[in-house]
């Protein structure tokens, strides 16, 4: 479906409180398009949305659907998210009466087919990196806009629009049901390749072959950004300049002399033009250190200088929940994470005992999906084994039904970690009012977050 941005007067997004619908409905008011939409529930997101002048409803209801989208079809673009059900009344209304409806992904691509796009993609890392990538341009003369998977601490939002005139966006490149496929970008990073998501794909394979089209995407006379060591052919247009990066080993960028002064890392970064010198990146966690140089990569490449980048690392403050510091205190420190596949907590976990040497590590994880949870049972408790305490929740279950056998005891029975327990969020509190506890940390992509106040309040009061 090609839709130029330019005849888009109306947008409708139906699901509008999703991270990624609200930046897509911010950025369209924001160029002067009219944008409604529908949510099933009221949050912090939809209501600024709402004080930003877009109006919202949360009953599925025709009837509600303003009269200025209900009466003209012809500049007006539909946009839904594959969470909201097939039978909803109001997306049908839109599909039965021939409206241009189409999902997140490809409104993305509709913005991003008249930028210069440079686009994050992998199962995991895409999220800071993407926030970092931005951060690094618009701190620098180059600027950009962006759109991103989780809130920036730097720009308090999921969307960024820059103060100067730039023609440079940045997305995150997602491969949940293949939306990253919508998008032709002129530079594209990628983090990782595991396999996920395997309730769409099926198979790993299936995984890489997505990427492998992605790839095969980027423009002609563009860049190519990979992790050094992914086992991963890419598909290539002619001219698409490749460079590989790495956090351990020699690649066209990879770093040297790294250390860990006062919780931060500094380190120098080598490049095929040269090193750059003295950088410490604003944010702990050592693979944040890898997104920083697959950022730094894709900045550089872009036209911001040494300088520029020296600045821009050490100010980004990191995405909320992405090994996002909650607390502080005299013998406590707890720290909140949206890691939800194995690979993810073995970084954040890895990275927590890098920080924090010899020091005993309490990790609260919450599953995320029954079929990622029966697709990994063996790798979450390998994970999970990292730490010196593991307490249990129950598996989220999003948008999925049950499946029998699959439960969080499932993975408990596996660990070989002694100090293992399965617990409610009521049971959780409770440990945690009573028990010892030195480095926590927080992980999972459910609704673990909204507990996240409530642990800092009693740390707080506790006064650990």
């Amino acid at each position: 479906m090609n839709i130029k941005f330019d005849t888009v007067k109306r947008v409708y997004f139906v699901g509008i409180g999703g991270i990624g619908m609200s930046a897509l409905a911010r950025y369209f008011a924001k160029q002067g398009k009219v944008v409604s939409g529908y949510d099933r529930t009221q949050t912090g997101l939809t209501l600024e949305l709402e004080q930003e002048g877009i109006d919202i409803h949360y009953v599925d209801d025709v009837n509600l659907i303003s009269r200025e989208f209900r009466g003209s079809k012809e500049g007006t673009l539909v946009v839904y998210t594959p969470a909201v059900p097939k039978n909803h009344s109001e997306l049908n209304y839109f599909i039965d009466n021939k409206y241009t409806v189409v999902k997140r992904a490809e409104a993305l691509g509709v913005i991003a087919g008249v930028k210069k796009t440079l686009a994050v993609a992998g199962t995991h890392g895409k999220t800071t990196t993407s926030t970092l990538l931005a951060h690094l341009l618009s701190k620098s003369a180059v600027g950009c806009d962006a759109f991103l998977g989780g809130i920036a601490k730097n720009f308090k939002s999921n969307l960024v629009i820059c103060d100067k005139q730039t023609n440079m966006l940045v997305v995150e490149a997602d491969e949940f049901d293949r939306s990253f496929l919508s998008l032709n970008p002129h530079l594209a990073i990628i983090t990782s390749v595991d396999a996920d998501h395997l309730d769409i794909y099926g198979s790993h394979n299936e995984v890489l072959e997505a990427f492998r089209a992605f790839t095969g995407q980027i423009l002609e006379h563009g860049v190519l950004i990979v992790k050094k060591g992914l086992d991963f052919t890419p598909t290539l247009k002619s001219n698409v300049r490749t460079f590989t990066y790495s956090l351990k080993d020699k690649a066209d960028f990879f770093i040297s002399n790294l250390e860990i002064k006062d919780g931060f890392y500094h380190f120098n970064l080598n490049t095929p033009v040269g090193e750059v010198k003295e950088l410490m990146l604003g944010v702990p966690g050592l693979y944040n250190v890898e997104n920083a140089i697959a950022a730094s990569t894709a900045a550089l490449l872009m036209g911001v200088n040494p300088n520029e980048l020296r600045a821009g690392l050490s100010s980004f403050t990191g995405v909320v929940r992405r090994f996002d510091v909650q607390y502080r205190g005299m013998k406590v420190v707890y720290i909140d994470d949206y890691a939800h596949h194995p690979e993810e907590l073995r970084a954040a976990i890895t990275s927590v005992k890098d920080l924090y040497k010899g020091r005993k590590v309490t990790g609260i994880f919450q599953p995320h999906l029954f079929t990622r949870t029966r697709d990994f049972t063996k790798e979450f408790a390998q994970s999970l084994d990292l730490l010196d305490e593991v307490l249990l929740l129950d598996i989220y279950p999003a948008r999925e039904e049950p499946i029998q056998g699959v439960t969080s005891t499932s993975v408990l029975d596996l660990m070989k970690c002694p100090n293992k327990k399965l617990c409610s969020k009521e049971g959780l509190l409770e440990i945690i009012r009573n028990e010892e506890l030195d480095i926590l940390i927080s992980m999972g992509a459910g609704d673990i977050d909204r507990l996240v106040p409530e642990i800092v309040n009693i740390l707080t009061d506790r006064k650990l």
